[in-house]
């Protein structure tokens, strides 16, 4: 199961415990061990409070897991079946994806059609407190639980947006039934598809819309904006199968971490290209991570489209899940993902080719936006494969001048979006120019 997202992580391998314990070469010494249920039995015996074993252990593994990095955790069985509820797109919940900074939950992206999205909270959003309870140092996973309930049920959300004061937002929890990909063909034969998040259903929608565009278009689609803004990612799976819907043959993204013989390379089919070469511009902002930096990376470097907008988010880390029978699961970071050129997605993100903007008045209102890099424990970049360390260095501060506040989500692909505006009037202007591919 292989995931690129900011709150299942950005690629998750299913493993069955046996084999995780086997490719372990040296275990905790006895003294360690002994150390830990010591502690634990003081705790059971002497705390003030009673506390069951069960809840303490639980305790442990995260407060191991998390302190190593933003994403490696430990997951209860209910966390676990939430997780897996989150890939299949269709949960109950208010409908946003959310990370951690500085011991507080922020939302990175509300997803469209859902009471966040309706209820106006924005990328950047901290949430200070729900049902007036404090989420300070709550752990990203609890917050998670606390956000969801039976559809129908309300939440306060306190926000603190900025530099205001903190308002109340109470929103009625729903089914959310994730629609991936939206599309609709613009005039002179170019066409416009947004996938909001790369789920299960992802892959089919976007090919069904490339089919749609060339069926109203007799067969000869003059261009493609494709829109990855607010974009937090999903499956890898289905970041692979966009791009290789738009790429014929070579690499789309390659895995790399300890172990040599784990290393993996995803490649596009041999005549993947659906669009036969006609021009492309992906649109990115701060918001988009994990999948959605997959495929922008990988139709950059393969000159296959111009990347268009601002520095993306930089989720470049990729997370093993093992499974524990009857005790949740154990999300591990193992590997980094790198682009076709050998680039690190990690903290550094994708930069566009053309810098973009958002005009003023359509920016989200908040202060500085979480990225990556900004998260307690996050890795830094560590430069290209095979390259010398300086040039990853240069290419790391060239990203960083491009990045700024996005879009607000609700003018997203509206009428007076001007970032599309401006990736439409640069089809228009290529329109027949097929760029060649690297083979």
């Amino acid at each position: 199961m292989l995931i690129a997202g900011l709150i299942a992580g950005a690629a998750i391998v299913a493993l069955p415990l046996v084999a995780a314990i086997a490719m372990q070469s040296a275990g905790p010494v006895p003294s360690n061990l002994a150390l830990l249920t010591g502690v634990i039995q003081l705790v059971r015996q002497d705390y003030v409070h009673p506390i069951g074993a069960d809840e303490l252990v639980k305790d442990a593994l995260k407060g191991m897991l998390r302190r190593l990095d933003p994403h490696s955790d430990y997951m209860d069985a209910q966390e676990f079946k939430e997780s897996q509820a989150d890939i299949a797109g269709k949960f109950g919940g208010l409908g946003m994806q959310i990370s951690e900074q500085d011991a507080v939950p922020k939302i990175i992206a509300p997803i469209d059609g859902t009471p966040a999205a309706a209820a106006g909270l924005e990328p950047g959003d901290e949430i200070v407190l729900i049902d007036h309870s404090s989420t300070e140092g709550v752990g990203l996973r609890k917050v998670v639980t606390l956000l969801r309930g039976d559809p129908g049920s309300k939440v306060t959300l306190t926000i603190l947006r900025g530099k205001q004061d903190p308002f109340d937002v109470t929103l009625t929890r729903e089914i959310i039934r994730v629609e991936s990909v939206k599309s609709y063909p613009e005039p002179d034969g170019i066409g416009y598809i947004r996938i909001t998040q790369f789920g299960e259903d992802t892959a089919d929608g976007f090919k069904k819309a490339i089919a749609d565009f060339k069926r109203n278009a007799n067969g000869s689609v003059k261009g493609l904006v494709l829109d990855l803004r607010d974009d937090p990612g999903g499956l890898l799976s289905a970041a692979v199968d966009v791009a290789g819907d738009l790429l014929d043959g070579g690499s789309v993204v390659s895995i790399h971490g300890r172990r040599a013989d784990e290393e993996k390379t995803f490649k596009a089919p041999a005549h993947g290209d659906e669009l036969s070469g006609a021009p492309i511009v992906v649109l990115i902002n701060s918001a988009s991570a994990s999948a959605s930096e997959i495929v922008a990376g990988a139709l950059q470097d393969r000159h296959r489209a111009t990347i268009m907008g601002t520095q993306s988010f930089g989720k470049g880390s990729v997370q093993t899940v093992v499974p524990l029978k009857g005790y949740g699961a154990v999300r591990l970071t193992t590997a980094l993902y790198y682009t076709p050129s050998g680039r690190s997605i990690q903290d550094e993100g994708i930069a566009p080719d053309v810098v973009v903007e958002a005009a003023k008045d359509q920016r989200i209102s908040g202060g500085p936006l979480l990225r990556e890099g900004a998260l307690h424990g996050a890795f830094a970049n560590p430069g290209p494969l095979n390259q010398q360390p300086e040039k990853g260095k240069a290419a790391l501060s060239q990203a960083k001048s491009s990045y700024s506040a996005p879009i607000k989500a609700e003018l997203i692909g509206k009428p007076g979006d001007a970032q599309l505006k401006t990736a439409l009037a640069y089809l228009d202007k290529n329109a027949g120019q097929a760029r060649p591919l690297d083979r």
